[in-house]
């Protein structure tokens, strides 16, 4: 039964880690007034047709902490790219110079930084809900094992153990949101 409890221990910190990665990717979207390529992430492209990702179909860099550079492989995407990102509501405006999109990520106003903390802590609020989704699953999974003949004082002891391994992940993702908010609020 050991091993049993074992591979739900183990299989709960997997998925608490796939869940912690997810929120991480989602924070790095929330831009903190810096360029990133990771900023147009989302960013879609009508590319002969199929909505392609842009990091499909262009080059994407930044070249100082204010500007990103977007160079299309095909100069004829250069319109459709543009179109992209102003359709994805960033609040970017790329500009065209024929070879290449030149976005200048504008400073943020101190109300846009506490609608960014709030979008931080709602994502936040997301990966902790997924947690907790993941230790009801595992609960559940030790309540299998009890019904199968898993002893009372070994069940509880589990149960704590779970929940000891959720206190650490939400630990985490608190620490997580703490940082993007400084990041964020930092002018």
């Amino acid at each position: 039964m050991t091993e049993e409890l074992t591979m739900i221990y183990d299989d709960f910190k997997v998925s608490n880690s796939k869940t912690i990665n997810h929120f991480e990717t989602e924070l790095v979207k929330i831009r903190a007034g810096k360029a990133s390529p990771a900023m147009l992430g989302g960013v879609m492209v009508d590319y002969y047709g199929s909505m392609t990702p842009l990091q499909q179909v262009a080059n994407v860099n930044t070249s100082d902490a204010r500007t990103i550079l977007v160079q299309p492989w095909e100069k004829a995407m250069l319109n459709e790219i543009a179109r992209g990102i102003i359709n994805s509501n960033l609040g970017l405006n790329p500009q065209n110079n024929g070879e290449q999109l030149i976005i200048t990520v504008p400073p943020l106003t101190e109300e846009r930084r506490r609608e960014l903390v709030k979008r931080a802590k709602v994502e936040a609020e997301n990966a902790k809900v997924g947690v907790r989704n993941n230790r009801k699953d595992s609960i559940d999974m030790i309540k299998e094992l009890k019904n199968d003949g898993l002893s009372e004082d070994l069940a509880k002891g589990a149960e704590e153990e779970v929940q000891k391994i959720t206190n650490g992940a939400i630990k985490k993702i608190d620490e997580l949101v703490e940082i993007k908010e400084k990041d964020i609020m930092t002018v």
